[in-house]
């Protein structure tokens, strides 16, 4: 079955690699014209360019999203580039793991920032837009269904041993969508979150990896697992592999089309079948 979301303007935070370039890339080919949203701008360049080669539209907003002014000029942004706002998938993200004893406040606090108050201050932003457009269609007796997808993960929904604060925002953008999805309801929105388990990006990638040496603004923060540990965490993996990046577009893309134009408020988990 082909999607079509040709004139739909999309929206992908943290697409200038990984997921949020597979997200972003499956948009695009399905016709959406797509802003590229990230703090490495250089990257973010990159993914442009692939989609423009491949036949698709796309702009970029280099930012940090974690700003208090960030979101709004990404929403902007946005509206100056497609003048709509159809999909948004509030991807951006990165893990800074220690055990609690060893969890500074601004450690947990970066990840309360990343994973729940910038996908709160964006979706508070694209607000105004969204409630006008909606009150306007339904007074021309049109329906425009738009689209919301927030990532989470399955350590937001089970936990996971040295994740107290990406644990926390991930599972704090869980309480977010479905509040959201009832506010929004009626203006024809579906709200929905996708949690990844063990998907194949530097996050995971040993920590021993140059990838994993991540800058975000002026913190210097290794991601990535301990080798034993993602070994013990893959045994767990009933599907036996590791996740793609393709593989956990797919499921955004599906709440991003009309095939799930009546699920709202829920949270689809694709990780080949791992729970913590």
């Amino acid at each position: 079955m082909h999607i079509d979301l040709g004139g739909k303007a999309a929206l992908v935070t943290g697409a200038a690699r990984g997921i949020g370039r597979a997200i972003a890339e499956n948009l695009a080919r399905a016709g959406a014209s797509v802003l590229l949203a990230d703090v490495d701008a250089a990257a973010l360049d990159q993914t442009r360019s692939a989609i423009e080669q491949a036949g698709g539209t796309a702009a970029t907003f280099a930012g940090d999203l974690t700003r208090a002014d960030a979101p709004q000029q990404c929403v902007e942004a946005l509206l100056r580039s497609y003048g709509g706002i159809d999909i948004v998938v509030n991807n951006a993200g990165y893990t800074w793991d220690s055990v609690i004893q060893k969890t500074t406040d601004e450690q947990f606090q970066a990840m309360l920032d990343i994973h729940v108050i910038a996908p709160f201050r964006l979706l508070r932003a694209a607000s105004e837009f969204i409630r006008s457009q909606a009150k306007r269609e339904k007074e021309e007796s049109r329906t425009v269904t738009r689209k919301v997808v927030n990532i989470t993960s399955i350590s937001g929904t089970d936990g996971n041993a040295g994740q107290a604060g990406y644990a926390s925002g991930k599972a704090a953008v869980i309480g977010l969508t479905k509040t959201l999805a009832k506010e929004w309801g009626r203006y024809n929105v579906t709200v929905n979150a996708v949690g990844f388990g063990l998907i194949d990006t530097r996050l995971i990638q040993p920590m021993d990896n140059p990838e994993t040496a991540v800058t975000i603004g002026e913190r210097h923060v290794r991601v990535g697992m301990q080798e034993a540990t993602r070994e013990a965490a893959l045994s767990h993996v009933p599907l036996g592999r590791l996740g793609t990046p393709q593989d956990a577009a797919n499921a955004v893309f599906f709440f991003c089309s009309p095939l799930s134009d009546y699920i709202t408020g829920e949270v689809l988990i694709c990780g080949g079948g791992i729970h913590f």
